[in-house]
């Protein structure tokens, strides 16, 4: 069986890859982008520095620095009102995956209308909206290789998971040095949602041998460096392999999907507010351990590929290795429980069910290798709570 594989026409990687951003535009035709990003990376002077280049080769741009840390359907639609009423040809999305994901569901209702909840899966988005060139600034989401947004809706909570040909970016500038400023935390979700990207999609029931390929090579570069630029920030060749592994990862799931992990996590973040990646990593020692028993050897793959299992190690071994060095990341990363991050005992358990029911109806949890029933995600919720 064969499979389709889907890139950006243009990948940029490595130390000022974001300085080529007027060129890039000048490839696809674009005179007049409009750059989507937040004020952290306005007040950081990021904008200013992507600007730079491109006043320099007479290219105006206008600014929408309004993205919100989990973008809304609300959130995006004054960005989508720049699009409609102005001029504008292309978008730069700069930041981490919020601004990305925020750029992707702009370009697409910016050209066609609609609302957000219009284009949620089960549709396949393939119309063509306005060309993203995705400038990431964290190693985590690899959102600027994926042909899926995220965005929640305001009124339910419910976290929508869009998908399809029009989400890809058309060209992704992928430069370590815009994460040497990443405080500590963000370092450690963004790594850890990295690392989820690419244990997932290896064990995805719709993996295949090119997400594999980039999979295993994500989990190469990333499990090593982790650490290092948790506690060595500006460890240059460390936030290089981290960067590089994010991509990866990305286009690995694109490629593949995600799992349960994923379709968990986001009702998590949508009802409590929790950053992805965070929610992410305190799910994922206790869902790997769950699924374990319907992947031995993919998950035994992963801790070889990670480097805390030998290659003579048997399966079982290696599984065990596994499940000891998640738990301990989430230690020294000082990932908390949902507890400790404060999230209300109450209201955690009063919205199980419904958080459940999001999870599957965003079909992550089907592609996992044992696919849980809604009464057993509502399990692993308790038993995760309990645990922590």
């Amino acid at each position: 069986m064969s499979s389709a594989i889907v890139l950006p026409r243009v990948m940029q990687v490595g130390a000022g890859a974001s300085s080529e951003v007027a060129s890039i535009l000048s490839k696809f035709n674009c005179e007049k982008p409009l750059i989507v990003t937040d004020q952290m990376m306005k007040q950081l002077g990021y904008v200013e520095r992507i600007e730079l280049p491109l006043k320099e080769q007479g290219i105006n741009c206008g600014l929408f620095a309004d993205c919100l840390p989990e973008p809304t359907d609300e959130s995006i639609m004054a960005g989508v009102a720049m699009i409609e009423e102005g001029d504008y040809d292309s978008i730069i999305a700069l930041g981490g995956g919020s601004p990305i994901d925020s750029a992707k569901a702009i370009s697409i209702l910016g050209k066609f209308g609609g609302a957000m909840r219009d284009y949620r899966v089960p549709r396949d988005v393939s119309e063509t909206g306005l060309p993203i060139i995705a400038i990431p600034t964290t190693a985590g989401t690899g959102s600027e290789a994926t042909r899926f947004t995220i965005i929640t809706d305001a009124n339910s909570d419910e976290k929508m998971l869009c998908a399809g040909l029009g989400f890809m970016p058309v060209a992704a500038l992928v430069d370590y040095e815009l994460t040497l400023s990443l405080p500590a935390r963000v370092t450690a979700d963004t790594g850890i949602d990295a690392l989820t990207h690419a244990m997932e999609a290896y064990v995805s029931r719709k993996a295949n041998a090119y997400s594999d390929s980039q999979a295993l090579q994500a989990m190469a570069l990333i499990a090593p460096n982790l650490r290092r630029v948790y506690h060595e920030p500006d460890n240059r060749k460390a936030r290089e392999a981290m960067m590089l592994g994010a991509t990866l990862a990305g286009v690995a799931f694109s490629n593949a999907s995600v799992a349960l992990v994923h379709g968990m996590s986001r009702p998590i973040g949508a009802h409590f507010h929790v950053p992805h990646g965070l929610s992410n990593a305190m799910l994922l020692p206790a869902i790997t351990e769950y699924s374990i028993e319907a992947a031995s050897e993919r998950y035994a793959d992963c801790a070889r590929a990670m480097t805390v299992a030998e290659p003579a190690d048997s399966d079982a071994v290696a599984n065990e290795k596994l499940l000891t060095e998640l738990k301990a990341i989430n230690k020294e990363l000082e990932v908390p429980g949902f507890a400790e991050y404060g999230i209300e005992k109450e209201r955690f358990f009063s919205l199980l069910e419904l958080m459940a029911e999001q999870a599957l109806a965003s079909g992550s949890p089907n592609n996992n290798p044992r696919q849980p029933s809604k009464e057993e995600m509502v399990s692993l919720y308790t038993k995760i709570w309990e645990q922590q």
